[in-house]
């Protein structure tokens, strides 16, 4: 017979256990997989490059997941990790740039992780006007804001001197041993959170294999065309090898083919067109945010997809995985299935936004 104490004891293991698996999924869904397995995977991998970075990841994808659940945001959605992956660059991205070690860094991230769940809201908000999704938009909002102002802040900026810098020609080498061009292929993966170790990137790529080998192919494909076309530009060796030019590719190449894009040879065209577009585009965005001491982050890919996404209707052999067969639908886009599964009366929402479109009984939040 349970005593009371025991039954709560129970529950109370059980709501932490389905916690850890919403922040685990979060983590992953920062490569749009809905998988636990692959978010710890990621996990390992970021504790791989720092055990600072690790915790910093997890604390960043809690906070943002518990944030999203106490404002009452629809359960489907906390519960996939759709919640959580924004909080997660916030975290990794602020323990990055203004120092791990900083109790304000530790006090930036957790707020930042917090309030990037309301900027969601607002720009799934904005978004919806032309039914896309918010991407990593609200990570690139919360994090460019950050590198811009935090060198105004003494008890914020730790280092001797800002980020911003004149833009000035590429120099340096363009020649491509092979150190380089597998160092490349794997940092690419890292990057997309931050790390540059070659040996972190292939942890990420075994936890997105280990999700969807389908998946796994495309991000391979986008990191060899954002390295081929990185090189074909004469972008600087160096560059290249330590996978800043190419992170963005492989968002772009896994996201338009299978995830928001029905997953076919059209759409594989398409998406790695985009790849090496967005390749192009971050050296665009470099020299823009250079002079303010912004960064780059993921704002190629976040306008690379965006627009590519916006113009599929306009191509007939294009197709939107919301307006696919349900049948392929659910073979090709694993985490567009979580999303689709709104409340009854729900409209569909948009992958990155954490936020239903529109509700018809009850007024949006």
């Amino acid at each position: 017979m349970r005593t009371p104490g025991t039954a709560h004891d129970n529950r109370f293991t059980a709501r932490g256990a389905r916690f850890a698996v919403q922040v685990l999924r979060g983590q992953a869904q920062v490569d749009f997989l809905p998988s636990a397995l692959t978010g710890l995977v990621f996990a390992i991998a970021l504790f791989a490059s720092g055990w600072e970075y690790g915790l910093y990841g997890l604390a960043g994808t809690a906070v943002g997941t518990a944030t999203a659940a106490l404002l009452g945001v629809d359960r489907d959605r906390v519960t996939s990790g759709l919640e959580g992956f924004n909080a997660c660059l916030v975290s990794v991205g602020f323990a990055v740039f203004l120092g791990a070690d900083q109790v304000s860094t530790m006090v930036l991230a957790l707020a930042g992780s917090a309030v990037v769940t309301i900027v969601t809201g607002g720009t799934a908000r904005i978004m919806a006007t032309w039914e896309l999704p918010t991407f990593t938009l609200p990570f690139c909002l919360m994090a460019s804001a950050m590198t811009i102002a935090a060198p105004g802040f003494e008890r914020v900026w730790h280092h001797s001197a800002g980020l911003a810098e004149l833009t000035r020609p590429a120099g340096g080498s363009t020649a491509l041993g092979w150190t380089d061009l597998w160092h490349a292929f794997f940092a690419n993966f890292g990057e997309i959170f931050f790390m540059p170790q070659w040996y972190v990137g292939l942890i990420f790529l075994a936890g997105i294999f280990l999700a969807s080998r389908r998946v796994g192919v495309l991000a391979c494909l986008g990191s060899a065309v954002g390295i081929l076309t990185a090189w074909a530009l004469g972008a600087p060796a160096d560059q290249i090898a330590s996978g800043t030019m190419g992170y963005n590719a492989v968002l772009v190449a896994m996201g338009l083919c299978g995830v928001f894009l029905v997953a076919d040879a059209w759409s594989l065209g398409y998406a790695l067109v985009g790849a090496a577009a967005a390749t192009a585009l971050t050296s665009a965005m470099g020299a823009l945010f250079a002079p303010s001491g912004g960064h780059t982050f993921t704002w190629p890919f976040v306008l690379v997809a965006v627009i590519f996404l916006a113009a599929a209707p306009a191509f007939p052999r294009l197709r939107r995985v919301g307006a696919a067969d349900p049948a392929d639908a659910a073979v090709d886009s694993p985490q567009r299935a979580a999303e689709d599964a709104a409340a009854p009366g729900t409209a569909e929402p948009d992958r990155g936004a954490g936020r239903p479109r529109h509700r018809p009984t009850v007024p949006a939040s």
